[in-house]
């Protein structure tokens, strides 16, 4: 469900940055999908999805498309292994109590954020992030292995596919690329209940609506959603899953960092030129950095918008929920992060 603040001339160098700062916990907004689209691209792939699954009523086998193909699962999963970004908190949002799960931020306990706090019946066994533990996953004996927000990496999957089904990036999808509406959608075709899938998408888009309507001076609004790490500060772009959340909610992303923009998901903006942060609303967090770096900064405080208190530095549940990018940490993320927007917007 994530990404650095600074521009990556490369898609190596871009996923070899996302893991490192997602793994740091990186305040990221729906990280996963965001460089390949917005939630909007999102949606499109999870239409083309539905037609290609079997489950639509709940039946096996059930077919997932995927990076690697269609998927099938033969009948309903009993032991499920979550190894992807959010992918735990997914299963668990949609009924399912995975045996083993990836703790990715890491949260420790049951390996998910305070959203999910209590899901489980039992712990479940914790596998290794970015190397999986191989023999661990298949000493729990899986029928099913949710990957969907992973790296994507060709002999990852082909390992994992010869212990269970396993269910990889989306079609069309990359590295840690996975939006929660895909990854919501996936999760719930291979258990066999796509229409809690679906339900559970349009609870949260009607969250955010609802959200947008009790904020109306929202609309129209500028937003700049920026971070500042070890290499300086950045800001995103149209497509991340930071700027999508506030866009879901009437704003509208800082037209100067747009103006920069080039094949990353974020800018760089130089210390010279922190005035490019300036909007009707600036939104920060520290990446691997405490937010003393932040406030202290004589040249971050003199930004206009941050001059005049229009500014907010995210706090740290509120930045792992970003980063997890689950539809429960979204969800989360709207009844918290919302009234900070409103009150830093004043």
């Amino acid at each position: 469900m994530n990404a650095s603040a600074s521009p990556v001339p490369s898609r190596r160098r871009r996923r070899t940055r996302t893991v490192a700062l997602l793994s740091a916990g990186v305040a990221t907004l729906l990280v996963t999908a965001t460089a390949c689209g917005s939630d909007d691209d999102g949606d499109k792939d999870s239409g083309s999805g539905a037609k290609d699954s079997a489950a639509s009523s709940g039946a096996f086998p059930a077919k997932v498309a995927t990076k690697y193909g269609t998927i099938t699962i033969d009948k309903k999963p009993k032991r499920v292994v979550a190894l992807g970004w959010g992918d735990a908190e997914a299963a668990l949002a949609l009924g399912a109590q995975p045996v083993g799960a990836s703790d990715w931020l890491p949260f420790g306990g049951d390996g998910v954020g305070p959203w999910a706090k209590g899901m489980y019946d039992k712990k479940p066994e914790l596998i290794g992030t970015l190397e999986p533990e191989y023999e661990k996953i298949a000493a729990l004996k899986p029928d099913l292995i949710l990957d969907t927000k992973s790296s994507g990496d060709k002999t990852r999957y082909e390992t994992l596919s010869k212990i269970a089904p396993t269910v990889d990036v989306p079609k069309g999808g990359d590295a840690y690329l996975t939006s929660w509406k895909q990854q919501t959608l996936m999760v719930s075709q291979a258990l066999g209940v796509p229409e809690k899938g679906q339900k559970l998408i349009s609870d949260t888009n009607a969250k955010f609506a609802a959200a947008a309507k009790e904020h109306p001076e929202f609309k129209g609004k500028t937003i700049t959603v920026g971070a500042l790490s070890s290499e300086g500060y950045g800001a995103y772009i149209n497509g991340d899953g930071r700027v999508d959340f506030a866009t879901n909610l009437g704003f509208k992303n800082n037209p100067k960092v747009e103006a920069k923009k080039g094949d990353s998901f974020s800018i760089r903006v130089s210390k010279e030129n922190l005035d490019l942060l300036d909007s009707d609303l600036t939104v920060v967090a520290g990446i691997g950095v405490p937010d003393s770096k932040i406030t202290n900064d004589p040249l971050y405080k003199a930004v206009p918008s941050v001059k005049a208190g229009h500014s907010l530095i995210l706090d740290e549940t509120s930045s792992k929920a970003f980063a997890t990018g689950s539809v429960l940490s979204i969800q989360y993320a709207i009844d918290h992060v919302v009234p900070q927007f409103a009150k830093a917007l004043k």
